[in-house]
């Protein structure tokens, strides 16, 4: 009898193992994020002051428009600005990650995300204990990293979607509403929209007017 109980509980945990496998792993052997100065998180990080985070969301997102625009300087004028991403080192986030890159297309018009190799930003994934963060070095690189943690305990398409708003050059509002994207961790666990809404929407097409033209 106890035996069949031993094998019994192994079996049951061989499946649970491999069903939280298939959302988000635990763990796993992936390259370290570059290091950076700066960082924004999904939630707010203990004592760090709201203009400090503004910089940082402006530094990540004037790197981001220094890369397109140095990719794209034959075209001045274009009025769509493509940014390259590189989902490659957070293979277990890559449907999602292309999912959130679909919300945003669909949500604004004068820049549009692409999937590929010669990136102006990247996504790692691994486990930190700031969580989820978008991050630059204010040199042209910036980067996005999934923490496994957080994306167990919040929606994770909305943090992907969140930390990309901050490629797009929008700041956290922690204390917005769920319908708020850019209110991040804010609302709790419970919040689950990956949206933006009109004023993000019309924020994120006004940064990025007649695109590499406005940025010149």
């Amino acid at each position: 009898m106890n035996r069949s109980m031993t094998v019994l509980a192994a079996a049951l945990g061989l499946v649970l193992s491999v069903g939280s496998a298939a959302a988000v792993p635990a763990a796993a052997a992936t390259p370290a994020a570059p290091s950076t100065a700066t960082a924004q998180g999904y939630t707010p990080a203990a004592g760090l002051a709201a203009k400090s985070e503004d910089a940082n969301n402006k530094a990540f997102y004037e790197a981001v428009m220094k890369s397109a625009r140095a990719k794209q300087a034959a075209n001045p004028y274009l009025l769509v600005v493509a940014v390259t991403y590189d989902a490659s080192q957070a293979p277990s986030f890559r449907t999602v990650i292309s999912q959130s890159a679909q919300i945003w297309n669909s949500s604004v018009s004068n820049v549009q995300l692409r999937s590929g190799t010669n990136a102006d930003f990247r996504y790692y994934e691994g486990n930190d204990s700031r969580g989820s963060y978008a991050s630059t070095d204010g040199h042209g690189r910036g980067y996005i990293f999934l923490d496994y943690a957080q994306n167990r305990q919040y929606s994770s398409l909305r943090v992907i979607a969140h930390e990309t708003g901050h490629v797009l050059g929008l700041p956290d509002h922690y204390s917005g509403p769920c319908s708020e994207l850019m209110s991040g961790g804010g609302p709790g666990t419970s919040c689950t929209n990956p949206y933006p809404n009109t004023t993000e929407r019309s924020r994120v097409n006004s940064l990025w007017a007649y695109g590499l033209a406005a940025a010149g």
